[in-house]
């Protein structure tokens, strides 16, 4: 009896320390998985750390650049728009000096009593022109001097531009029947003073008048000293 009881014994203790063994590893392989979910959930929680800290470089370096663009593109417009204002300043500058030149000379050839008339037919009427040259006959009348007057200012307007409403200077950039520097000069007779000549005939008539008095004035001028 106690021997069957000892084998009894010895099978229970063999079935738990099996059970115990079978728990153990299940114990162990369940460990293993926790410390390795652990491990994977750190690491990945670290490298979301370094996904974010790469990005916030990103966006640091990014804002940096805008910054720096838009800094150099307003010093540039700064830069541009005081460039501009110099060369303004500079082109007033040099356009008072060639008036004050242009009154000294016509002073100074009035005063010298050299005269140049003018020695050419005079027209009967504005019918013998045609075109630029018609318009600017009539003009000249209207504005009350006679054919003798327009004799002259054909003279002129032949050296100057050959009465062409689209001629430029390529060397001055003087434009237009009466060779006006700068050429929107005109505008103040007209909006379309770069393609109407009767604009540029009533501008030119304009400044002549101001200037030299009349047509044969300007002329007399342009003989003495080359331009008007």
């Amino acid at each position: 009896m106690s021997r069957l009881w000892s084998r009894f014994g010895i099978r229970a203790l063999a079935v738990g320390l099996l059970v115990l063994g079978v728990a153990g590893g299940l114990y162990l392989d369940s460990d293993r998985e926790t410390q390795q979910r652990i491990t994977d959930a750190r690491l990945a929680a670290e490298a979301e750390q370094v996904e974010l800290e790469v990005l916030r470089q990103r966006r640091a370096e990014h804002q940096r650049l805008t910054v720096q663009r838009r800094t150099a593109e307003r010093e540039a417009a700064e830069k541009a728009v005081a460039i501009a204002k110099a060369e303004a300043a500079k082109a007033k500058r040099a356009e008072k000096v060639t008036e004050q030149k242009q009154q000294q000379q016509t002073s100074q050839s009035s005063s010298s009593g050299a005269t140049v008339p003018f020695n050419g037919p005079i027209p009967a009427s504005c019918d013998e022109f045609s075109g630029n040259r018609a318009i600017g006959c009539a003009l000249t009348l209207d504005r009350g001097w006679g054919l003798d007057q327009f004799a002259c200012l054909n003279k002129l307007w032949n050296k100057e531009s050959g009465w062409n409403h689209k001629a430029r200077n390529p060397s001055s950039g003087a434009y237009g029947i009466p060779q006006s520097l700068p050429g929107n000069k005109m505008s103040s007779a007209g909006s379309d003073w770069e393609n109407n000549p009767a604009t540029q005939i009533k501008w030119g008539l304009g400044y002549i008048s101001g200037r030299y008095g009349n047509p044969c004035g300007a002329w007399q001028h342009s003989q003495n000293v080359g331009w008007y």
